[in-house]
């Protein structure tokens, strides 16, 4: 039967905990070193702990080692895989092609994002490699994932939510240029969030102090039927430096729509149990910058963030009648004391206030500087909405269904979860006739339906009586938790997948690399050499003079954003300068809709 993942961020273990009872199908996590996120670094010992909690559920936990390493780093890297293994991970995420001339435990391996996989060539090439699964790019529209699917077997994992690199992912340099610190080395320093200004090539000013480069947050929730049809099983949210209150939020608004969308298709998802939570998901109350749909439909014109790369929150209206330290407010009657505003100040900056109080449209507000009477107010923090996150932790609970009938000298409870396991527990007593049936079956129904703090969700419960008898609560709770005592002694043995690497000569797409094949150790240029490469360059992260070097390659347009499009004509490069006087040179492919980024000091 088909089944399709949910995949979860774990910034660490109480995070992926949350990810996982929140009803996360996989959760990913970094391991002690080698993350792309560096600041989400975790012990082996702790990434174990989480496998233990996932097993329960038959759910996945997959190790990240996604940067590229040096030669010495390749040893640490594999000895770190070896660990990992031993732990109890279901597969590693890795991007350095070097691990797979390297002997490994058998374990999966999945490609991460980072490899650039956009064409079905490619995807081919690492299913041919030995890839369990390849991440896609996230630029790809659901058609161009319908054609890589054609063309291959393999795992494919679509990005659905969370942050977007403007660059394609693997092939941005420029924090490298910047400053040393390298994304394809966990480090990246994100000046696609800085401020900007965009010049033509006289120097004239076309956008002053804007964040050209920072795009909105993706949100797919109305895309994910599509992209199971178009071949997609894990759909995978972005998040591993984001807080437990934002993966609890959404995660959970994740799997009650893909849930829905399951149900209409009848495909099973890939793992087991049923999440409790205490509050309504919704996306909006926590970290974004806005939502788009990226390219997952078309070409969308509006996916860029150049007022603020921060957390904006949710338009609550226009102020009107600022005086003695308070303001009036179209939507105040939605504001909490406590709860966090932002609004843009005269010069166009993001500034923020925490509400003290709200009387009628009146509120009341700790700083005003900046408020002026049109100034549009939105809530960055929902008081409430996090206290609701954060007040019950979230409850995984498998299904059980129960059989209760009577035995010759007493009464049986059968209880079989969904899982597979069951249990039966029988109880000696005396048998007498109800006086009352309807009252004594109400009874029955009444207290073995009660599972409360249990592992277990009730899905069925079937009495099976020859005739109405007269059982003590005393007894019928004692049988209930006895049997889902025994119930809960299972454990859910889910043999994990093994996979070697066998070597082959399968040829790679192209015959030559330059930096941005990210070749930074021999085993990795063996590789690719083994493969049909002929011209093997160094990774830029061996000292590469940047200057006059592409840094980024994008498919989102700065002139298009600006109505600015030439579609099919040749246009003359534009010039980004940060603050600290960095200059870059745009360039554009107005037929095929792609920008570069080259730095030039």
């Amino acid at each position: 039967m088909k089944t399709i993942e949910l995949l979860a961020p774990a910034r660490d273990l109480a995070v992926g905990l949350d990810a996982i009872n929140c009803g996360a199908d996989a959760v990913y996590i970094g391991a002690e070193e080698f993350g792309a996120r560096a600041g989400a670094a975790n012990t082996a010992a702790d990434i174990g702990k989480l496998c233990v909690h996932a097993r329960r559920y038959g759910a996945r936990v997959y190790a990240a080692v996604n940067t590229i390493l040096s030669d010495h780093e390749l040893i640490r890297a594999q000895r770190l895989i070896a660990r990992l293994w031993e732990a109890g991970v279901d597969a590693v995420i890795v991007q350095d092609m070097g691990l797979l001339e390297v002997p490994l435990p058998p374990v999966p391996l999945i490609a991460s994002t980072q490899t650039h996989n956009t064409t079905p060539e490619k995807v081919l090439f690492l299913e041919k490699a030995g890839f369990k699964r390849v991440t896609l790019g996230r630029e790809l529209s659901i058609e161009e994932i319908k054609k890589i699917r054609a063309k291959t077997s393999v795992e494919l994992e679509f990005f659905i939510h969370g942050a977007l690199c403007v660059s394609y992912s693997g092939q941005c340099y420029a924090s490298y240029a910047l400053g040393g610190r390298s994304g394809n080395r966990g480090a990246c320093a994100q000046p696609c969030r800085k401020l900007y200004n965009l010049r033509d090539g006289t120097g004239n000013i076309i956008e002053k102090n804007k964040h050209l480069l920072s795009l909105k947050d993706l949100n797919l929730t109305r895309r994910l039927g599509g992209l199971i049809d178009a071949g997609v099983t894990s759909l995978k949210i972005e998040g591993r430096l984001k807080d437990g209150a934002y993966v609890r939020n959404i995660v959970s608004h994740y799997r009650a729509a893909l849930d829905k969308v399951l149900e209409q298709k009848k495909i099973g998802k890939s793992s087991y149990g049923k999440s409790f939570i205490a509050f309504a998901p919704n996306p909006d109350k926590t970290f974004n910058r806005g939502y788009s749909e990226y390219f997952v439909n078309g070409n969308p014109a509006d996916i860029a963030a150049p007022d603020t790369p921060k957390f904006m929150g949710e338009p609550l209206g226009r102020v009107y009648e600022v005086k003695n330290g308070s303001f009036k407010l179209q939507g105040a009657q939605k504001l909490n004391p406590g709860d966090g505003i932002s609004f843009f100040d005269k010069n166009g900056v993001l500034a923020g206030s925490l509400i003290n109080g709200v009387i009628d449209a009146r509120v009341k507000a700790e700083n005003l500087k900046g408020i002026e009477n049109g100034t549009a107010i939105y809530r960055n923090f929902d008081r409430e909405f996090i206290r609701l996150v954060g007040r019950e932790g979230p409850q995984r609970k498998l299904g059980v269904t129960l059989e209760f009938s009577d035995t010759d000298d007493g009464f049986r409870l059968k209880a079989v979860d969904e899982t597979g396991f069951s249990a039966v527990t029988e109880i000696k007593n005396k048998k007498a006739s109800a006086k009352k049936p309807e009252q004594a079956l109400e009874t029955i129904n009444k207290q073995l339906s009660k599972l409360g703090e249990s592992d277990y969700y009730l899905q069925a419960l079937e009495v099976r009586l020859s005739k109405s008898f007269f059982i003590p609560v005393s007894a019928l709770n004692d049988l209930r938790r006895d049997t889902l005592g025994v119930l809960a002694k299972h454990t859910l043995k889910v043999p994990r997948e093994e996979a070697k690497i066998k070597p082959n000569d399968y040829p790679y797409p192209v015959k030559e690399l330059d930096f941005t094949g990210n070749v930074l150790n021999s085993k990795a240029a063996a590789f690719y050499r083994r493969h049909g490469v002929t011209e093997i360059a160094g990774a830029a992260e061996e000292g590469l003079d940047m200057r006059g070097k592409r840094v980024m390659t994008m498919k989102f347009c700065v002139r298009r954003r600006l109505g600015l499009c030439r579609k099919g004509q040749s246009v003359e490069p534009l010039y980004l300068e940060d603050e600290e006087g960095h200059k870059f040179r745009l360039d554009f492919d107005c037929e095929g809709c792609m920008m570069a980024l080259t730095f030039e000091k």
